[in-house]
This record gives C-alpha cells, sequence and structure tokens, in this order.
C-alpha cells in the first residue's frame, strides 16, 4: 500500500484488548484524501463528476432492526424495554460470533477512527470505529466529532464498533437470525456488525448506546434536530422521516446546531454528532440548496444514488432504493455551528406530517400533552408509499425514534418533561401534512405558512395569542398568526364536508388512543388525562 499508516497518530490504545494486535495492515485514523484512496483502490467506491465518492451498499441499503439486539446481562436487564425493537441475545451468542468475527477479520486489512460522540465533554463518549471497510472509515470521520492531535493521544475507546461487514452468519450455527448481524454488548462495551455494509448500523449503533448511558445521568438524549438565532434563542425539532425536520431546522437566518442526534445536559443542548447523514430523494438545489451544495463537495459520501454517464448524481431516481443518503462533515453547512453547542431550548417542536388532514398545523401543548405526544411519536404514510395502502396510515414511533430508544418511553418522557418545566420551554406541534381533506382529498401544507408559522411561534410573538381548545385532540390552536390565513389555523374550518373531518378526526383519536394502551401500565394519570377524548 501506498499509505504508511505508521506515520499517523495513534490512540493510547492499541487492538489488544480486541484480539487484532496482529494484523500486518492496520490503517489507523487516515486523513479523508487517505480514505478516498483506500475506498476507490479497494473498489469500494468510485468518484462522481465533483469529486464526492459514490458508494454503492448492495443488498442492504438500510438498517436492519430485525437484525439488531442487545446482549442480555445482569447488569441491565432491569433497565431494558425488552420487545420487538430491544430484542434481547444471550451472552453465549455474542461471545461465539465475536470469535468468528475476530477469526475473520484478522486476517484482513482494518481501518480504525478513534473519534468522539457528543460535543459537551462533561457527556461525550470516547468512540473506536474498527472495520474492513475504508469506506466506513470516511464516514465515521464525516459523522463523528473528530478530536484534536492533543485528544487523539490521550484518547482511549469508551465503546468499540467492530465491522465485518462482509462476513455472513450462519443462522442455524450461530443463533442470530439472519446472515446479517448487530450485536450490542454493554458490559463488553462492543458493538459488532456483520452480513451489511450500510453505514447507517454504524452511527445508529452509537446512538442508541448514548440513549442509553446518558438518561442515567440526567441527560435527555433525543432524535432531534436544532437551532439557535443570532440572539441564542434555541429550538429543538422531533419528527420521523417525510416530516421536516431537516427541511425546518435548516434555516439559513439561524445557526445550524445538528440535523438528527442531541443531548440536553444542565448546560443546555449539544450534537452528538459532526456530521450530517441526509436524505437526498428529490434533492435539488432550489428546495434544499445547503444539502444540494454538499453533493458537489470531495468529502462528501454519495450512498446508493444513481449516476448518470457524465457520473452526476441522479436524485430522483430511486432504482437502487428511496433511502439515499449523502454523509458529510457539518461544516460543509455555511451556517453550522463551530461548537455543536446551544442554550436550553426556549421552544420544542415536534413535527407530523398528518396525512388524515385533522391535526391544526400549529398548537401549543402542556407539559402533559407534550409528554403524551412524545411518547406515541405520529406521523401518516400516504396512500400508495407501499402496495395495499389505500389510504392514509397512521406510524406511531415513540420518542420519535423508538429504533433505537433501549429504555422504556416513559422514562425519556418523564425526563423531557422535567426539563421543559425546569426551564419554561414552550412546546409546539406542528403538522406539515395534509389540509382541507385527507390525502387524496385535500392537499399539503404550504411550506411557506409553515415557515411563518414556526418564524412568529420562535420568535415569541404567539406568547400573547388568542388560542381556542381543539375539541377532541385538547391542545391549545391559536386563532391568528400574522402571514398566514386564519381559515388555515382550525383544520375542521379547511374542510368543506364538516361531517367527514368529525369522522376522521375521532378516527385518529382513536388510533392514539389504541396505540398508547402499551404504554399504560407506565403512565401516571395526568399523562393517561392528555390523551385525545372520542
Amino acid at each position: 500500500m501506498s499509505v504508511d499508516y505508521n506515520l499517523h497518530p495513534k490512540s493510547k490504545v492499541g487492538l489488544e484488548y480486541l484480539g487484532l494486535e496482529n494484523n500486518k495492515n492496520v490503517f489507523w485514523n487516515l486523513t479523508p484524501p487517505e480514505l478516498y484512496e483506500q475506498a476507490i483502490s479497494r473498489g469500494e467506491a468510485i468518484l462522481t463528476k465533483d469529486h464526492a465518492l459514490r458508494v454503492l451498499t448492495g443488498k442492504f441499503t438500510g438498517r436492519s432492526p430485525k437484525d439488531k439486539f442487545i446482549v442480555d446481562q445482569p447488569s441491565i436487564h432491569d433497565d431494558i424495554d425488552w420487545g420487538d425493537v430491544n430484542q434481547p441475545v444471550s451472552e453465549e451468542v455474542f461471545d461465539r460470533m465475536y470469535d468468528k468475527v475476530i477469526n475473520y477479520l484478522s486476517e484482513k486489512d482494518l481501518f480504525v477512527k478513534d473519534l468522539f460522540c457528543g460535543a459537551d465533554e462533561k457527556n461525550r463518549l470516547n468512540v473506536r470505529v474498527v472495520s474492513e471497510a475504508a469506506y466506513h472509515g470516511l464516514f465515521s470521520h464525516n459523522m463523528f466529532i473528530r478530536p484534536t492531535k492533543e485528544e487523539l493521544a490521550v484518547h482511549e475507546p469508551e465503546f468499540t464498533v467492530v465491522a465485518a461487514p462482509h462476513l455472513k452468519a450462519d443462522p442455524e450455527k450461530d443463533g442470530t437470525r439472519t446472515s446479517t448481524f448487530i450485536l450490542c454488548n454493554f458490559d463488553k462495551k462492543i458493538i459488532l456488525i456483520g452480513g451489511t455494509l450500510y453505514s447507517g448500523e454504524v452511527k445508529k449503533g452509537i446512538f442508541s448506546v448514548m440513549n442509553y448511558l446518558l438518561p442515567k445521568k440526567g441527560v435527555m438524549a433525543m432524535h432531534c434536530s436544532a437551532n439557535h438565532d443570532e440572539d441564542g434563542k434555541t429550538a429543538v425539532f422531533f419528527g420521523l422521516s417525510g416530516t421536516g425536520k431537516t427541511t425546518l431546522s435548516a434555516d439559513p437566518d439561524k445557526t445550524l446546531i445538528g440535523d438528527d442526534e442531541h443531548g440536553w445536559s444542565d448546560d443546555g443542548v449539544f450534537n452528538f454528532e459532526g456530521g450530517c447523514y441526509a436524505k437526498t430523494i428529490n434533492l435539488s438545489p432550489e428546495g434544499e440548496p445547503m444539502i444540494y451544495a454538499t453533493t458537489k463537495m470531495p468529502g462528501t459520501i454519495l450512498e446508493n444514488v444513481v449516476l448518470d454517464e457524465n457520473r452526476e448524481p441522479d436524485f430522483d431516481d430511486v432504482s437502487l432504493t428511496q433511502n439515499t443518503r449523502c454523509s458529510y462533515p457539518i461544516n460543509f453547512i455555511p451556517n453550522a455551528s463551530s461548537t455543536g453547542k446551544g442554550n436550553h431550548p426556549e421552544n420544542i417542536i415536534f413535527l407530523t406530517c398528518d396525512a388524515f388532514g385533522v391535526l391544526p398545523p400549529i398548537s401549543k401543548l402542556t407539559p402533559e400533552q407534550a409528554m403524551y405526544h412524545f411518547i406515541s411519536g405520529y406521523t401518516a404514510k400516504v396512500a400508495g408509499t407501499e402496495r395495499g395502502i389505500t389510504e392514509p396510515q397512521a406510524t406511531f414511533s415513540a420518542c420519535f425514534g423508538a429504533p433505537f430508544m433501549p429504555l422504556h418511553p416513559t422514562r425519556y418522557a418523564e425526563l423531557l418533561a422535567e426539563k421543559i418545566k425546569k426551564h419554561d420551554s414552550d412546546v409546539w406541534l406542528v403538522n406539515t401534512g395534509w389540509t382541507g381533506g385527507p390525502d387524496g382529498i385535500g392537499h399539503r401544507m404550504k411550506l411557506k405558512h409553515t415557515r411563518r408559522m414556526l418564524s412568529e411561534a420562535l420568535a415569541g410573538n404567539l406568547d400573547n395569542a388568542e388560542f381556542v381548545t381543539d375539541p377532541i385532540f385538547g391542545m391549545a390552536v391559536p386563532t391568528s398568526v400574522n402571514g398566514v390565513p386564519s381559515d388555515v389555523l382550525i383544520p375542521r374550518n379547511t374542510w368543506d364536508d364538516k361531517n367527514a373531518y368529525d369522522v376522521k378526526a375521532k378516527k385518529l383519536a382513536d388510533m392514539f388512543i389504541q396505540n398508547f394502551k402499551q404504554f399504560e401500565d407506565e403512565a401516571s394519570e395526568e399523562l393517561l388525562a392528555a390523551a385525545p377524548s372520542v
């Protein structure tokens, strides 16, 4: 190899603790240009026209949640919210797979990146990523926080991701569900990944670890974006895919703290990451100019994006997957924060894309309602997105990120409510979905109206507004917002058929209630009282 890996800075700790001390080629903390060379020379990637790196991840173009397991150990057994999301696996299965992975990797070239997760020095996690793929090295460099040379010299990994993407498990012999496996061992502080090249497993694996560790320290772990204005007023945006979390937080007039994962400590909000991992489906310079610009920059990774004959990305082509992505350091965004930190949020926004068209475009929540909607994590799929879906389908993901939350949802909700009350934060529910009727009859909320409503709320201009109570969902709805037609604010008024609205609203309210039954045993009376009324 042309790269002399011995010239690169190393952490205080070698690979002996993993059993990989005898590998001939271990590439320590390579720079992005060097990782480019390695990824291209090994056939992992090609260059785009503008010298971004295009990677195809093969069969898996997204996460494999059914193949993700937590090792069931006495030290964590009573903490974990076991179930379909947090699936248990025995220590015996982990140990068997660990031996298999280490034996496999002992004959491979390895790429090691030592990094931080968490911009807050008091609450960050020292992370190491070890993979046979150079592409994972560059992805980790983009997505985590990069230490200085001085910090790297004393870096000791507190959690290690060991990735063998081309190693497949044998379910019958190894005890896994399929040939793919993502196994998290909190006692050994190791995440094993095999059978999938998709880099999102690396990022979300560490996110899940943070979501376990931080609440035990009284730090709220959040699947959200965040920004602040020139006066330091901070806002956080929760929302599932397609609700506008990235779009609405990437305001050119605000400083972007981060776009996906944050903590809320006694000192304020901090980004977990050093980069962004944005969806690129239908990406355009008109719709998302700042994100689009990053796809033209060397250092950006384009995942599963189709290139034309000139190696120009075609972001409208979903023949490989609808989950096309780009990964880039956050400083590729011109208005990104240099510290990754913000003050205690004055405003918290829950984003939902309500395809039933019955939720108000903006409404204010009480702390109890905030807990209820946070635990519910509602959005909706529109008709036609999947075979057999002929009307909107409600989707609930607890804490707006259930796949990454090891503790019971009420643990996060109670911590969030505690911080909301302590710091007097306002909580808003914003519907970026349909108005005037459901999908197929009504139309999407105009982005300019949503932006205007948010702008007025974040500026404090709705603090003294007149509100009415939604008779079914119970939240407070402003009767007027400067720059927004008043008839848009009350969803029933936008429907031609008022009776049809009532039927749909009651149907969605019942979906909320049915979904929440799984949390009733852990919920307080005040929390249960925040449910919609049917």
